[in-house]
């Protein structure tokens, strides 16, 4: 795990400074001496040491280089390989910090917040538009730049529902249940669900407004157990035909209407967001997807600030980690 450039790469960049190390790979923040554009260069190690981490990278790359040109998408130009021939070299566009640098900063304001989110709906949008499931979205995965431009990243965990079906007969797919970090993670996959679809990524992206919102993780969770038993303490305990509704994955027309409130919840329910109070995470999965223009007030907002506002004010920006 050298943190040793390659020669022929760094003919091509000039590696000004190191910008994050994990257990995966380092960042450096470079110069491309042809274009003179700045970037962020990744290496990872050993990427093809076992099946699960060359998955992940052949994901990453495949993917990336298939929703190339998105604006909410982080772009990927280019692809080297190491002189071992064991390490990979990864070139994505420049961007100054993350969301959840930016969130324990504590430099958001309301009309930032908003634009974020418009923005995420749209990034969705795209990807689902395509079958395609995120899996892992967090704070640390939706990088910013100055101007508050936000572009997903880290396409590792990304799965398309085409490989084994589709939103039409989410049924089909067989997905594996240990994805996203938990504490953005759906229920139905802290539950050791195989059968999910698009909804997950909304799942997840409701957690991370709630984060913008409050300042802090909505369900900070220390393990799966008590991950459930948070989610629980906001939306409620799901009722009997809830839980046989999803035990034989009825289509979502046939199920019976809501009666949660005669259900016993595990603790008492505290006052949640309109966001998490509006619906329950028993009945999400059969719901949940990126609208046209996002139904919350707070989309409908920024949707307007973009057409016929001022732009968000610049951020102060923190240094991105790993």
């Amino acid at each position: 795990m050298s943190e040793e450039i390659d020669k022929h790469v760094t003919r091509k960049y000039d590696v000004a400074n190191k910008l994050g190390k994990g257990a995966y790979g380092i960042v450096w923040k470079a110069t491309d001496k042809k274009s003179k554009e700045t970037v962020a260069l990744k290496k990872i190690f050993d990427a093809f040491q076992n099946a699960t981490d060359a998955q992940r990278t052949f994901r990453e790359i495949s993917f990336l280089q298939q929703m190339d040109g998105h604006e909410n998408i982080v772009q990927l130009f280019n692809v080297l390989k190491a002189d071992n021939d064991r390490d990979i070299y990864l070139i994505f566009e420049y961007m100054e910090t993350d969301l959840h640098a930016v969130i324990r900063a504590n430099i958001l304001e309301e009309i930032h917040k908003q634009y974020i989110m418009y923005q995420s709906f749209k990034a969705l949008m795209y990807m689902h538009s395509a079958d395609l499931v995120h899996r892992d979205m967090k704070p640390s995965n939706l990088l910013l730049n100055s101007e508050c431009l936000m572009k997903v990243a880290d396409f590792g965990l990304a799965r398309s529902l085409l490989q084994g079906g589709n939103e039409a007969d989410p049924i089909n797919p067989v997905l594996t249940d240990y994805v996203a970090t938990r504490w953005y993670r759906a229920p139905e996959i802290l539950l050791g669900s195989t059968r999910y679809g698009k909804a997950v990524d909304m799942w997840s992206l409701g957690c991370i407004f709630g984060e913008m919102l409050s300042g802090k993780p909505v369900f900070p969770g220390t393990s799966t157990l008590n991950q459930l038993e948070k989610i629980c303490e906001i939306t409620g305990k799901p009722t009997d035909q809830q839980i046989v509704r999803r035990a034989r994955q009825e289509p979502p027309g046939r199920a019976p209407p809501r009666a949660r409130a005669r259900a016993e919840p595990l603790c008492t329910p505290r006052p949640a967001p309109p966001l998490f109070g509006r619906t329950g995470p028993h009945e999400h999965a059969a719901g949940l997807r990126a609208p046209p223009l996002a139904s919350h007030s707070h989309s409908h907002r920024a949707a307007s600030v973009l057409t016929c506002g001022p732009c968000p004010p610049p951020l102060t920006l923190t240094r991105r980690r790993l």
